[in-house]
């Protein structure tokens, strides 16, 4: 089982914050997807229409033959990203490249966050993977 919770955050501490939060989870079987992105047809998870940092379908997380799940970050219509992605886990914390891609630990927890590189927004995404 693969245990997602989004949170939407922007602002800044002058300004204050504003969050949203979505929970959404998934069994460990093979072929199973969840995605992350700004397109209510294609994900589970969905930010803001307006946060053009985040792409159409920016992050997607498959499980694999064995029950193991991976991250991804889809490369969005532009060359460049306008965000950046970083993976935390077990105290450590590394970038995700721009079309790369992450196994993330079992029996596990960590988070990813989607930082918007033009302003104060992020989309912390916290997960469990069940062992």
């Amino acid at each position: 089982m693969l245990e997602l919770t989004m949170a939407t955050v922007s602002g800044d501490a002058d300004s204050g914050a504003t969050a949203g939060m979505q929970l959404v989870e998934a069994p460990s079987h093979p072929g199973a997807v969840l995605r992350l992105g700004r397109d209510r047809a294609q994900c589970r998870l969905v930010t803001p229409e307006d946060w053009l940092f985040v792409s159409r379908v920016h992050l997607e997380f498959g499980c694999d033959a064995d029950g193991g799940w991976t991250v991804g970050w889809l490369r969005g219509s532009h060359p460049e990203p306008s965000s950046r992605v970083r993976l935390v886990t077990g105290g450590t914390e590394r970038e995700l490249d721009y079309g790369g891609s992450a196994a993330l630990p079992r029996g596990g927890s960590g988070e990813l966050v989607v930082q918007d590189l033009s302003s104060a927004r992020t989309v912390n995404l916290g997960f469990y993977h069940e062992a």
